[in-house]
C-alpha cells in the first residue's frame, strides 16, 4: 500500500494524553498520530521485550472468559474477507479460552507461511479490567463525555481488516509489534467499492478492493480514492486518533501483534444509531424518481443536516415537540411514534 500513496498521517508529540487536540483531530476532521505517548504502559514495555513477555503479561491478566477468534488458512495471507462467492467468509470464527489462541500464535509464530490468527474487538472491561487499569490513557468525560467508551484489544499476527468505517470516534494505541492504517476520508466510500451490507467479515461493511493488487479496470475509482489516502505507520507505544466515519484498512505488519483502542461518541445515549436512518432511506427514500429524491435532500437539509434549531425557532417552545432540542423523554416518544408507523 506504501507503494501506492505517499501521503503520511500528521505527526506529534504531547505531553501526555491530555495534551491531544481532540478538537483538532475532530472537528478539523485531521487524523493525527502522536508518537510514544503510552510507551510506558507495562504492556508495551513487554511487548519490547519479546512476544512471550506480552503474551505472558496478557496470560497473567486474563479471566478465562471464551473469546471470539478468527482462524484462516495460510492462503488468505492474513486477509479476512469473503471467500469468491461475496457472500461467505474466507475464515471462520470460534469461540475458547484466550489461552488457546495464544498458544496458537505462539505455535505460528517463526513459521514462514502460517494460518491466520486473530482476536479482534475484545472487551477490556469484562475480560481485562486489570490489565485495563495498568494500561490506561487516563482520560474521562472531558473527552468521551458522560458515556464511557468502548476499550478493546486486539491480538494476532500478520492479518489485515480491509479498509471500513465506524460510527465512533477512535483512539487506537499500538501495544505490541507494529501496525499500518491507511486512512480515507467519508466522501470516498463510492471510490472504495464498499461490499454487501450482510454479511460482513467484522460487523461492517468493507471494501472490496484488494490494496496488495488493486484491479484498476474493475475499480477505477479507486485511483481517485488514493489522491485522499495517507498512510500512519505505528511502532510500539504510538497513538493514532481519528474521527468516525473514516475509512481505515488496518495491517498488523509483525508475527505478534496487539492494539488497544477507544471507541466513543459524545452523542447522549438515548440517540439511535445513524445507520437505522441510513437502512430505512434504502426502504422508503432510494428507488423514488429522482426529482422526488432531490426534494426530500432539501428537506433534510432543513430538518436534520442544518443547524439543529432552526427548524423550530420561529415555533412556540411549547409547540415545537420533536423540532426542539431531543431529549430521553422525546427520543422515548418519536421511537414509539415510528415503531407504530414501521409496524403498519
Amino acid at each position: 500500500m506504501t507503494a501506492l500513496t505517499a501521503r503520511r498521517t500528521l505527526e506529534t508529540t504531547v505531553g501526555s494524553p491530555a495534551e491531544i487536540p481532540f478538537d483538532a483531530v475532530l472537528s478539523g476532521q485531521t487524523p493525527m498520530v502522536f508518537r510514544g505517548l503510552a510507551r510506558d504502559w507495562p504492556l508495551v514495555q513487554a511487548g519490547l521485550t519479546s512476544s512471550q513477555a506480552a503474551r505472558d503479561y496478557i496470560r497473567a491478566h486474563d479471566r478465562g472468559g471464551r473469546v471470539v477468534g478468527y482462524l484462516g488458512d495460510p492462503a488468505i495471507k492474513g486477509r479476512f474477507f469473503y471467500d469468491e462467492t461475496r457472500a461467505a467468509m474466507n475464515f471462520k470464527a470460534e469461540r475458547a479460552p484466550l489461552a488457546d489462541f495464544l498458544a496458537r500464535l505462539e505455535a505460528v509464530e517463526d513459521d514462514d507461511d502460517p494460518p491466520s490468527v486473530y482476536v479482534g474487538s475484545t472487551d477490556l472491561d469484562a475480560f481485562f479490567p486489570t490489565l485495563k487499569a495498568e494500561n490506561d490513557l487516563g482520560l474521562g468525560p472531558e473527552v468521551f463525555g458522560p458515556e464511557a467508551p468502548m476499550a478493546g484489544i486486539w491480538i494476532g499476527n500478520r492479518t489485515v481488516a480491509s479498509a471500513h468505517w465506524d460510527m465512533s470516534n477512535n483512539i487506537a494505541v499500538c501495544a505490541v509489534g507494529r501496525r499500518r492504517f491507511t486512512l480515507f476520508p467519508p466522501d470516498q466510500g463510492a471510490n472504495l467499492y464498499p461490499g454487501p451490507l450482510e454479511p460482513t467479515p467484522g460487523g461492517q461493511v468493507v471494501s472490496l478492493v484488494d490494496f496488495d493488487a488493486p484491479d484498476f479496470e474493475r475499480h477505477p475509482g479507486f485511483l481517485h480514492a488514493l489522491a485522499s489516502a495517507q498512510v500512519a505507520e505505528l511502532e510500539p507505544g504510538d497513538v493514532l486518533v481519528y474521527p468516525a466515519l473514516w475509512w481505515h484498512q488496518v495491517e498488523a505488519l509483525a508475527p505478534f501483534n496487539v492494539l488497544v483502542n477507544y471507541w466513543w461518541n459524545r452523542a447522549p445515549a438515548f440517540m439511535d444509531t445513524p445507520m437505522t436512518t441510513l437502512l430505512h432511506g434504502l426502504l422508503s427514500l432510494r428507488d423514488r424518481p429522482d426529482f422526488e429524491k432531490q426534494a426530500w435532500r432539501a428537506l433534510f437539509d432543513y430538518y436534520v443536516f442544518g443547524p439543529a434549531d432552526r427548524a423550530g425557532a420561529h415555533l412556540p417552545e411549547a409547540a415545537r415537540g420533536p423540532l426542539g432540542p431531543m431529549d430521553e423523554i422525546k427520543a422515548r416518544r418519536l421511537r414509539a411514534y415510528l415503531l407504530d408507523r414501521l409496524n403498519r
